[in-house]
């Protein structure tokens, strides 16, 4: 079965190459700048993970689709991909020291079948000087990231306690995504790799 992963991500990619399945990565054409945010970040995520598939199910009729969508919340703000290192660096201070949450909308298409979750994480920082955010954005490049950080490799020095799915921070929450790759007969545990 031909699994299309409509996504840039290279994490997400990173994450299914955990798995011998075979798959083809390609870009979603689909502008999210296009969705606005009514203050629920699981719905937000999911209509973008939804729409992503659906610009892709036209083009791969026969495939799988998976796609997903991640987002930063805290207290009904969303902290997106940031376009300056300025805006990067705010994003910091304002989550330093602090709880927030991060969501995932997951979706899976094949023809007209379309199922969609989305997962939580919640995620503490420690508190950052002003020259640990600095460090940080030098070493970590943040603007393809949700909230300007990544939690894997040096992401794990301002992270202090995360509850739920590591993964789901890294941007593709594998129990999430097994559940409903299995509603379209794929399942990873055929597609363990030895360690």
């Amino acid at each position: 079965m031909d699994l299309i992963l409509g996504s840039q991500s290279p994490r997400r990619r990173e994450i299914l190459h955990y798995f011998s399945i075979p798959f083809q990565q390609v870009s979603s054409d689909f502008d999210e700048t296009q969705v606005p945010f009514e203050g629920d970040p699981a719905a937000f995520a999911n209509k973008i993970a939804r729409r992503k598939a659906m610009s892709l199910t036209h083009r791969f009729p026969q495939s799988v689709i998976l796609t997903a969508d991640t987002v930063v919340h805290r207290l009904g703000k969303l902290f997106g991909k940031p376009e300056t290192i300025e805006e990067a660096h705010a994003m910091l201070r304002e989550l330093s020291g602090k709880e927030h949450q991060v969501f995932t909308g997951v979706c899976v298409a094949k023809g007209s079948d379309l199922f969609i979750e989305s997962a939580e994480t919640r995620v503490e920082f420690h508190q950052l000087s002003e020259h640990q955010i600095c460090t940080y954005h030098t070493h970590c490049a943040p603007f393809d990231k949700a909230g300007a950080y990544a939690i894997q490799k040096g992401g794990s020095l301002i992270v202090k306690r995360i509850e739920g799915c590591y993964y789901n921070v890294m941007g593709l929450p594998l129990e999430t995504t097994h559940r409903l790759l299995l509603k379209v007969g794929i399942d990873l545990w055929d597609f363990l790799k030895s360690i």
